[in-house]
């Protein structure tokens, strides 16, 4: 069977859970029930990466790390919350729809991150009639090119040493516009950046069998002299093709509170 092919029983079960029911068995029920359960307001994050943590190569090709099992996990999971997150260094790099095309679904609202108003007006995430998207500048940036009628610009105030966004500015906005539950799906800074301030339920890592030696690196944060001291969190493990996907419930992590980190670079800032 293909990756995109389902057979009835998933098919019934993919229509459960996007009417927000959980199944009561199945491999979809599994993997995606717990996230469904979760209710209205859940923040998670997605990478697909190589062994040794690269996203993509050092020119910035990231076509493609994972598999294509990996790609229809994605596209579930864009189906599953109400907006989708990126930098504008993924929309430079690779021009994304973020919109649910490998399965049937709703496609969520896109958000860019764009402080400088670097992404191009014709973007394809800002493009087609296809979901809204939602374009997030700096309160004192240039403004952006005139966006289409289904994009509205947000402006916010820069944040930290490298003048983004704090995560719970742009949370907050979200829900204040009823896009309480967030995929947060690229790159690796912007992901990063919502991992260190503890602003993440869930975070998703899918590993591919190859060997990338100097890329694009994924997950970086401050770290921990012990390893003792390290991040753990309860995780379940699911298998796409090739690829592994390790999915960590942060919401429960017990050692290696990140917003304790997020917390001492705040005092360092002002």
């Amino acid at each position: 069977m293909s990756a995109d092919a389902t057979s009835p029983a998933d098919d019934a079960a993919w229509s459960e859970l996007l009417a927000g029911r959980v199944p009561r068995s199945g491999e979809l029920a599994e993997r995606y029930g717990p996230l469904v359960a979760a209710g209205p307001r859940l923040v998670l994050a997605q990478l697909g990466q190589s062994l040794d943590g690269f996203i993509a190569a050092r020119s910035g090709d990231a076509c493609f790390v994972t598999g294509e099992e990996d790609r229809v996990h994605l596209h579930r999971l864009r189906a599953l919350v109400d907006a989708v997150v990126v930098g504008v260094g993924t929309v430079l790099a690779d021009d994304c729809r973020l919109t649910v095309r490998a399965v049937v679904g709703p496609h969520p609202v896109r958000v860019v991150l764009d402080p400088s108003a670097r992404a191009p007006g014709d973007a394809q995430v800002f493009a087609g009639p296809d979901a809204s998207a939602l374009w997030v500048v700096a309160e004192d940036g240039p403004p952006p090119p005139t966006p289409s009628a289904d994009v509205e610009v947000l402006r916010l105030p820069r944040s930290g040493e490298d003048a983004g966004f704090a995560p719970t500015d742009v949370l907050t906005a979200l829900t204040e516009r009823g896009l309480g539950r967030v995929l947060v799906e690229g790159g690796g800074v912007t992901v990063s950046r919502f991992l260190a301030a503890g602003a993440l339920d869930r975070l998703l890592v899918t590993t591919a069998p190859l060997l990338v030696g100097d890329g694009v690196p994924g997950l970086r944060f401050e770290g921990r002299d012990r390893l003792a001291d390290a991040l753990r969190a309860p995780s379940r493990r699911f298998v796409l093709g090739q690829d592994t996907c390790v999915e960590l419930d942060l919401s429960r992590a017990t050692t290696g509170d990140l917003r304790q980190v997020s917390e001492r670079e705040t005092a360092g800032q002002h």
